[in-house]
């Protein structure tokens, strides 16, 4: 064989068929409205290589995400459609998770397919736990909740978890905006608590909302190191 034949046969060799499933953007966005318990969304990919790949399963990192492609086999440049179902349930703001998708090609075992779900937010708490240490004097603190959805809300009602905490509320702006007041009656004990805020909203996830409250032990100092200068 000659030196010419030789390293025709070694290049020939050293290109390898493989498949490359992708998609036309680096991450797929579904965007829901607040009254939105689930979100559908179709995508197209494409096998991008010079090889038919076979779909062997798909796995979600998070039981609230769902995918299916339309079929198991793509030829080589043949395009196909993925649909992905959200499950919203409680999330609000913009939440990243994944499918993957195991495949045929040794070059490509594992084709990841991100997603992100924005849900805009309708009720904001700041902040959404307030605090004291054992000892502390009995001070209110304060909450405040805005509704931040295309609609007003008034809040119903107040209700403690615990019988040891004061409340009080008062409205800033109307339908947008509440003051909440806490004060425990006493600090001696650890206590973990909250308030039921009862809204007068149409979606019934955003009817009840909660502000926390805790009573806990005061964080040790941490000790100094030895030798550190004073």
């Amino acid at each position: 064989m000659s030196a010419t034949h030789l390293i025709l046969l070694v290049l020939a060799s050293s290109v390898i068929a493989h498949a490359e499933l992708t998609l036309d953007v680096r991450t797929i966005e579904l965007k829901a409205r607040p009254e939105d318990e689930e979100v559908e969304t179709t995508f197209k990919f494409r096998n991008k290589g010079d090889k038919t790949v076979r779909i062997l399963g798909l796995e979600s990192a998070c039981s609230c995400l769902s995918a299916a492609l339309d079929k198991s086999v793509y030829k080589p440049g043949e395009v196909g459609t993925g649909h992905a179902s959200f499950k919203v349930s409680t999330f609000v703001g913009r939440h990243e998770k994944y499918v993957t998708v195991s495949t045929n090609d040794p070059q490509q075992p594992e084709w990841q397919v991100n997603f992100i779900l924005d849900v805009p937010a309708v009720v904001d708490i700041q902040p959404k736990q307030l605090q004291w240490f054992i000892g502390d004097e009995l001070k209110p603190k304060s909450c405040l909740v805005k509704f931040t959805g295309d609609e007003p809300m008034k809040i119903l009602k107040l209700t403690p978890t615990r019988k040891n905490i004061e409340f009080g509320m008062k409205e800033i702006k109307e339908g947008r905006e509440y003051l909440i007041t806490m004060k425990p009656t006493s600090t001696q004990d650890v206590t973990l608590g909250a308030l039921k805020i009862e809204t007068t909203s149409r979606i019934a996830k955003y009817r009840n909302q909660l502000a926390f409250f805790s009573i806990t032990k005061r964080p040790e100092p941490q000790p100094t190191a030895a030798g550190a200068k004073k």
